[in-house]
């Protein structure tokens, strides 16, 4: 368990959870970010530790980035369409960037058919709803 020393929330968004990437004592690391007792931190899981060289209770450094695309980063509607439907948001929020980016590049995928842009993010407003990570294959 690595100890975060801040409040992720208030740093990157209000989230569940947060998907971060970066590096422990110099080795790359992705994990997810969460609530622990008092504070936040993430595990690290048994391969890595297993090749880090780091010791239980050791001292390193620590950078941690929020992986995938964050709300900044999002086109204007689909940033909009997710403040305007909270629970949507905040789940689109939690996923794995894998997931997120997925329904980035459905929406993208419109640009010889714009009209369907709006339908698309109609659609991945509904899906994410209904807690649904991604959506159907066709």
């Amino acid at each position: 368990m690595v100890p975060v020393p801040f409040d992720p929330n208030a740093v990157w968004g209000v989230k569940p959870r947060h998907h971060v990437a970066g590096t422990v004592g110099g080795m790359r690391v992705r994990g997810v970010v969460e609530a622990v007792g008092d504070g936040f931190g993430f595990t690290l899981g048994p391969a890595w530790q297993r090749d880090c060289g780091v010791q239980v209770g050791g001292t390193v450094a620590v950078e941690l980035v929020p992986e995938g695309p964050q709300r900044a980063d999002l086109a204007e509607d689909v940033a909009a369409a997710l403040d305007a439907h909270p629970r949507a948001g905040a789940f689109f929020d939690s996923l794995a960037q894998f997931y997120r980016r997925a329904y980035l590049r459905w929406i993208d995928a419109t640009k010889r058919r714009p009209e369907q842009r709006p339908l698309r993010i109609a659609e991945m407003i509904d899906l994410l709803e209904a807690g649904r990570k991604e959506r159907p294959s066709s």
